[in-house]
Formats: C-alpha cells, structure tokens, sequence
C-alpha cells in the first residue's frame, strides 16, 4: 500500500481503478448504471467537469485563503521556495483545471440539449436553464481571467518573463485583485450551477 500512496501518479491510477471496480460492483449488484448509452456518458462528462472543477476552485481556494495571506507571514529566505517551486506547480493544475470544467462543462451542455438555452441565460423561460446559464458566464468570465489575465500576470510576478520590479509588483497586484475577483465569482456560480441541478 505505501508503494502506491507514495507515489502521485500510482496513488491517481489506483483511484481510477477503484472507481472503475465500484462501477462493475454496483451495476452486477443492481443492474443499473451501465456503461452504455447517452445517458452514461452524459453522466461521465458530469462527472469529469466535477473533478476538474474541484481542482480549480480547489486551487482557488487555496491561493486565496491559504498561499495568499500567509505569504507575509514567510521568512525572505523561504520565499522562493514557494514562487519557483510551489507556485508555478499549482498554477499549472490551476490552469488546466479551468480548461477542463470549461470544456466539459460545453460539452456536457451540447449533450444535454441546453447549450443555447443556457448560454442566453434562460431565453426559453426556463429558471433551470436561467440558473445554469448564470453560472456557465460566471465560470467563463472565470476561465478567461486564469488563462489571459492571472496567468500572464503570474509568469511576470514569479520571474518567469523578466520585468522591471515596478512591473513585476503591479503584475502580482493585478493577478491577485482577479484571483480575488474570481473567488468572489465562485460562490454565486457554484449556487447557479448547484441549484440547476437540485432546486429546478
């Protein structure tokens, strides 16, 4: 067992194969939920812009209430432990993650038949389609600002683009300020998308 929990990759890997046992368990234990079908893959794209959107507000979450209000709290020699190790690390998960729940949340908006509906903010009426419309803008307004402000931001604050220290300070100024503005983003759009799901 420690072989596979000291090891990232192993540790993803036999997740991954648990999960797939439990399907095969659960499907000859009851005869529902089998692999087949557009109703299960329907499911499967739900279920890959969960895990993806975990990472990304996970991550989120952690530069905000974690990484960002300790770090005046780090010793100067300790620093660059977290700037040239950690946090382009957790930038890279970061990114990728908002790609993935954008992506798979399209798709899983495509395959269930309400992407227009949704992306016009409910134009049918529909509060369901009102409520995961808000939430889908909210979650884009939120990709865009990791992939073209954040970002580009981040690579100057950390010394990954070589910049002046004046702009390298109003770089990491303005990647926080969006890195707050999405954690402000993130409540109303996990109760739009959350409420889609549940209350309509």
């Amino acid at each position: 067992m420690a072989a596979i929990l000291s090891n990232l990759r192993n540790t993803v890997i036999a997740g991954l194969v648990l999960t797939v046992l439990m399907v095969v368990l659960v499907v000859s234990a009851t005869g529902e939920g089998s692999p087949s079908g557009h109703a299960y893959w329907t499911f499967v794209f739900r279920w890959l812009h969960v895990v993806s959107g975990v990472m990304w507000i996970g991550l989120l979450w952690y530069f905000n209430f974690v990484q960002i209000p300790n770090m005046p709290n780090i010793p100067d020699e300790h620093k660059p432990a977290i700037g040239k190790v950690i946090a382009p690390a957790a930038l890279w998960w970061f990114r990728w993650g908002a790609m993935g729940t954008i992506v798979t949340g399209l798709i899983l908006a495509a395959m269930n038949g309400y992407l227009v509906e949704a992306l016009t903010i409910g134009s049918d009426g529909s509060a369901k389609h009102m409520a995961i419309g808000i939430g889908m803008w909210m979650g884009i307004i939120m990709w865009f600002n990791v992939w073209f402000v954040i970002w580009p931001n981040q690579k100057k604050a950390l010394g990954m683009v070589e910049v002046d220290a004046d702009a390298k300070a109003a770089a990491a100024r303005t990647a926080m300020l969006f890195s707050r503005t999405n954690t402000l983003l993130s409540f109303p759009m996990l109760y739009a998308m959350v409420s889609a799901q549940n209350l309509y």
